[in-house]
């Protein structure tokens, strides 16, 4: 056994096999693979199996297909059999809500070239024999998926990896992993101690239990997962994988029988108070009780199933996650890597997640927009067992629901609250949940102001309420007070600080003291890591602004970027502070009377910060926008928040403030043209693909990402960010809807909504850079194509006026 690696992998399951593969096809040949006993005897030997391809995000679609890419060579590669069959897949649907659902699916597919097509009941069953078309309104058919063996596909991939230089440790439990200073310096097994600087935790549903011993969280629970076996009736072959959501079901072929599993609703979390040491290559007792709710639903659709022969009923634990995704990516402590929480679908996506994961290690940025799957998108509240198991239940009972638009989950709220959260309930808030904090998507009372006629058609207008209107309107019209608490707020300081945001930063952000600066930080290829607005409060520290969601991406980033010599500290201060927004016309009259600071625009400009008083309330007052008005962010200590709302209310009762929630600040962000980090604007994107070049300073020195842009820069713009308005107002885009100029799709939606104020369907897209305003676009939305043109932008007060009034 080796004494030294340059990576060591966690974990013999599809996963570990699959990073392994990739790093030495990437040229790290010291690497090795340690498995606490044999290879698959995790989760991976009782996997179904099932491989498809298409997702909710263009970076998960591209990484299943990656997959199939993968599957479909390995073979020949390494001349050991997978078990890859491409047979196809199908997706029922049981109801006109499903048949949306594969219409925006078919939409999505078109903007991948996967070649999904929309199948008749009578088609579906034709390809699918042995099932009955009772109640199927259609389906949708994807001839590139499939199922695979998962043993096999491991052993392949293993053997791939020791081709590459890798070695493989069966039998090799890791017992300790050592950390120096916040990094990795080696790990303990029980046949001697490896020195490394990188380790990866692929260790399934032991992925916890690997993480305790680098101090790391990573928040999974094994659930109980489990499919029948059916012995061989002559069924085809070929028959393709058939998944029926409204049954909560699955189905694939197996030798001429069948597979069946599901998702059931009162699921079985496992192994809480740890999992035996002992439990390698073994499943637990059969349930038929819990199974039985899935099999009659299976039954009805597939009825010969009644009187099939059962050769065996699997059930074995599967790591699922809090939100569903899986957990990818270095940790906190530096070198110490995740990947796991595969959440039952590890074989769809192991051969692109270890791609992915070890183009990551290797090169220092992954190759996609991962911030969906990204370990560091997980708080403090994830160390809690009560919280994650509440929220892991949730996603596997609701597996197979339809998710709307906007749809909040309901476990494990309410947990992190503002200081104005009685307020907000008092007044009639529609509460949302991000990141653990209650927010107030709208105010149910203000309704009765907006106007019932402007209700989105479909899926847009299942979770919407007038009242977003109201609250938009207002805040044009007059002013909307707004909690923003939940924003994320990270302090950098010390006498290193100025010269290391300068070089993190592609905007120039050292300026005087007070000073506002919106900015972006950039991998080495260019793309935006992060968005948001850096306030200079003092000549050694600097308060940071971003998206309640990405605010432990952003930490991680700059931590992973700060020196090691104590001249720069870097904080969260997220709950230390409460943030109230005041936007609209009226907001210096509602807030001139509280505070001695004379708020003129004189002597109190657009992107400058003063610390104040209002009322009694201690502040910092940022003027600053995201909704495209006058107005402030006003920062108190967290204790006074309260007090900061009731008095910022009661001035505003006569000048018309209405409280207002995020669904506005969306709306009223469309029209104004800001970006929201994740859907307009990823790690994949420059910021002059993203039409933000104005924040971007080649002439400051050097920042990371700098030799990048200037490369692009030289190069012709081939697309670019582009504002689409819609010739019906109540066809809404919800994101990733194909866009099609002259017939032939050349794009997809990043983001959309309507706008109140302009009375239009707004939306974003990425558009050949040749696009000019005027120039007529198509939308498909839920299978409809809706005319629509380019528009230049911003579509409200584009001079910049009103915020600067």
């Amino acid at each position: 056994m080796r004494d030294r690696a340059r990576a060591v992998v966690v974990g013999g399951g599809v996963g570990g096999a699959s990073i392994l593969y990739w790093l030495t096809r990437l040229g790290w040949e010291d690497v090795v693979l340690c498995e606490r006993a044999d290879l698959t005897s995790g989760s991976t030997f009782h996997s179904a199996g099932l491989v498809g391809q298409l997702r909710g995000s263009l970076s998960l679609t591209k990484m299943m297909m990656n997959s199939v890419e993968l599957y479909r060579r390995l073979e020949d590669e390494v001349g050991l059999e997978t078990g890859w069959h491409e047979v196809g897949s199908l997706r029922l649907a049981s109801s006109e809500e499903r048949m949306q659902e594969l219409r925006r699916q078919a939409g999505w597919a078109k903007t991948f070239d996967l070649p999904l097509e929309l199948v008749s009941p009578e088609e579906a069953q034709t390809l699918f024999p042995p099932m009955s078309t009772d109640g199927v309104l259609g389906a949708a058919f994807l001839p590139t998926d499939g199922y695979i063996d998962p043993s096999q596909l491991t052993f392949a991939l293993a053997e791939g990896g020791r081709r590459g230089g890798a070695e493989i440790y069966p039998n090799t439990r890791v017992t300790g992993i050592e950390v120096e200073r916040g990094r990795v310096t080696a790990i303990d097994t029980e046949k001697g101690r490896i020195e490394t600087e990188v380790v990866v935790n692929a260790g399934g549903m032991f992925a916890g239990e690997i993480g305790r011993l680098a101090g790391v969280t990573v928040p999974i629970v094994p659930m109980a997962h489990e499919y029948l076996v059916t012995r061989p009736a002559d069924l085809p072959l070929d028959l393709p994988t058939m998944r029926d959501p409204s049954l909560l079901v699955y189905f694939r072929g197996e030798s001429g029988g069948l597979v069946m599993g599901g998702y059931e609703r009162h699921p079985a979390p496992w192994g809480l108070d740890g999992i035996p040491s002992d439990f390698n290559g073994k499943l637990l007792p059969e349930d038929w009780e819990r199974f039985d709710e899935l099999l009659q639903n299976a039954i009805e659709r597939v009825p010969e199933l009644e009187n099939a022969e059962v050769v065996r009923l699997i059930n074995g634990p599967e790591a699922f996650t809090p939100d569903g995704e899986f957990i990818l990516g270095e940790s906190d402590v530096r070198g110490f890597w995740v990947a796991s929480g595969f959440c039952a679908h590890g074989l769809a996506g192991a051969g692109g997640m270890g791609q992915l994961v070890a183009e990551w290690i290797v090169e220092g940025v992954p190759s996609l927009d991962v911030w969906e799957m990204d370990s560091r998108r997980f708080g403090r509240h994830y160390a809690s067992r009560e919280y994650t198991l509440a929220r892991t239940v949730e996603i596997y009972s609701t597996y197979y629901d339809i998710k709307y638009p906007g749809q909040e989950r309901l476990a494990g709220r309410p947990l992190r609250l503002a200081p104005a959260y009685a307020r907000l309930q008092e007044l009639g808030a529609s509460f949302g949940e991000k990141s653990g904090w209650e927010r107030a998507n709208w105010f149910e009372p203000n309704a009765a102001a907006g106007d019932e006629s402007l209700r989105p058609r479909g899926w847009a207008g299942e979770i919407w309420s007038p009242a977003i209107g109201a609250e938009h309107r207002a805040c044009r019209d007059a002013a909307a007070l707004f909690d923003e608490t939940s924003f994320a707020k990270i302090e950098v300081g010390g006498p290193g600080a100025a010269d290391f945001l300068e070089h993190l930063c592609d905007n120039r952000v050292a300026r005087e003291v007070g000073a506002i600066t919106y900015t972006q930080m950039l991998n080495e290829r260019g793309g935006i890591e992060c968005d948001f607005t850096v306030t200079r409060v003092a000549e050694d520290r600097f308060r940071i602004v971003t998206g309640t969601a990405f605010g432990q991406h952003d930490l991680a980033w700059i931590r992973r970027h700060a020196p090691e010599d104590g001249s720069v500290f870097v904080e969260d201060v997220t709950s230390r502070f409460a943030c109230l927004g005041l936007w609209g016309p009226a907001a210096r009259e509602i807030l001139q009377p509280l505070t001695e600071t004379d708020l003129a625009n004189e002597a109190f400009p657009y992107m400058r910060a003063r610390e104040i008083a209002v009322g009694p309330v201690p502040c910092l007052a940022l003027r600053v926008t995201y909704v495209g008005e006058l107005g402030w962010e006003l920062y108190s200590p967290t204790e006074f928040g309260l007090r900061l709302w009731d008095t910022i209310w009661a001035s505003g009762q006569e000048h018309g403030l209405v409280a207002g929630g995020y669904k506005a600040i969306d709306s009223l962000r469309l029209e104004k043209g800001y970006r929201v980090w994740g859907a307009d604007i990823t790690p994949d994107e420059t910021p002059y693909e993203a039409g933000l070049e104005f924040a971007v300073k080649l002439d400051k020195g050097d920042f990371v990402g700098r030799d990048a842009l200037v490369e692009a820069k030289e190069r012709k713009l081939e697309r670019k960010l582009a504002c689409l308005v819609l010739e019906d107002p109540r066809s809404v885009a919800l994101g990733s809807e194909p866009v099609r100029l002259e017939a032939s799709v050349a794009g997809r939606v990043t983001s959309g909504g309507y706008g109140y104020t302009v009375g239009q369907s707004i939306a974003y897209a990425y558009l050949p850079a040749g696009a000019e305003a005027g120039r007529p676009v198509e939308v498909e939305i839920f299978g409809d194509w809706v005319a629509g043109e380019v528009a230049a932008e911003p579509l409200w007060d584009p001079k910049g006026e009103r915020i600067r009034a």
